[in-house]
């Protein structure tokens, strides 16, 4: 590539704004056909609201204190846009791939509902405030311990699977052999290899960073943040990255339970290049105990900024959702 460049005689520098008026209509054809670039919708409709969905060839900023739930926002997020038809290529750093299975499989049979009562001795409508359909019970899949009917539901919605998710995602985890080298170079091989449209990488601070050229203190992760800038925008995937938000003192209500605190844009962790590359900032944090969490837009570059929404958070039966609104309800799987 480098040869290449060295090697092409350019004609001319730039795009020029008289010249190259039927470059631009071309462009403009190719995007009204959606065929230059796609949004995908968010499965939170206030995201959709403030900025149209996530844009093709831009760099989207999930972050959260730690154990908060932002793996499971992104992977709501990314198995959403498989449902749109999408190609996803997860990195996942720090869960094994059967971990990461579990909760793609229970998020997505909550999608669809199977169970109206699914934790035993919860009382949902009285403890959580919610009561509507869940998916399959992940600490039960974790664990291989379905009852024998529910296995057997739980095999038939494996089996369909093709025909309920209409794009695919391909899970590269920590615990794979040949994960060895986590460099965006490797990143860029698998996105072209699977034909990645949408990416996840969990977290962002695992990647191998590229080179400290600046020699400045946390240049090898800004260095590496805007590489990954330009990898979304050559290869035209739309790109989520994880980091940690700064730890800070935590508030209790009233009734002892924590306060739900969305973390502000100065407290991305590990690099704040990432606040500077990212089209977006979606700041997290969830209770999964009160079966409810917080999802913010912080640093929006198309709007959006300030924006804030209360979501139904019981991952372990698949429903992280904003709460309904309308009428209409969730199809149930009949096993």
């Amino acid at each position: 590539e480098s040869l290449k460049m060295r090697t092409n005689v350019r004609n001319s520098v730039g795009t020029d704004i008289k010249r190259d008026i039927d470059k631009f209509k071309t462009e403009y054809e190719n995007r009204k056909a959606g065929e230059s670039f796609r949004i995908w919708r968010s499965k939170f409709d206030f995201v959709n609201k403030a900025m149209g969905g996530y844009v093709s060839s831009n760099v989207y900023v999930i972050y959260g204190k730690s154990g908060r739930g932002k793996s499971a926002i992104a992977l709501e997020e990314v198995i959403n846009c498989a449902m749109q038809g999408a190609n996803v290529l997860i990195w996942s750093m720090e869960m094994g791939w059967y971990e990461v299975l579990v909760r793609l499989y229970v998020s997505i049979s909550g999608e669809f509902g199977i169970d109206n009562n699914p934790l035993e001795g919860v009382n949902m409508e009285r403890d959580i405030g919610y009561l509507g359909p869940g998916g399959f019970n992940s600490r039960d899949v974790r664990q291989g311990k379905l009852s024998d009917e529910f296995e057997a539901g739980f095999m038939e919605f494996l089996d369909r699977l093709n025909e309920i998710l209409p794009g695919n995602i391909t899970v590269r985890a920590v615990d794979d052999e040949d994960f060895v080298s986590r460099t965006l170079r490797d990143l860029k091989s698998d996105i072209i290899e699977t034909k990645a449209d949408v990416v996840l990488v969990d977290p962002f601070y695992y990647l191998d960073y590229e080179a400290n050229t600046s020699k400045t203190a946390g240049g090898d992760a800004a260095n590496t943040s805007q590489k990954l800038r330009r990898l979304a925008g050559h290869t035209k995937a739309t790109i989520f990255a994880l980091t940690q938000a700064d730890e800070d003192d935590e508030k209790a209500g009233d009734d002892g339970e924590r306060e739900l605190s969305l973390p502000q844009r100065k407290g991305v962790k590990k690099t704040k290049a990432l606040l500077e590359d990212a089209a977006l900032l979606i700041a997290v944090d969830t209770n999964a105990k009160e079966g409810r969490g917080l999802i913010g837009l912080n640093k929006g570059r198309d709007g959006g900024e300030g924006e804030v929404a209360e979501i139904i958070y019981l991952p372990q039966i698949g429903v992280v959702k904003q709460p309904e609104t309308g009428a209409g309800a969730a199809d149930v799987f009949e096993f």
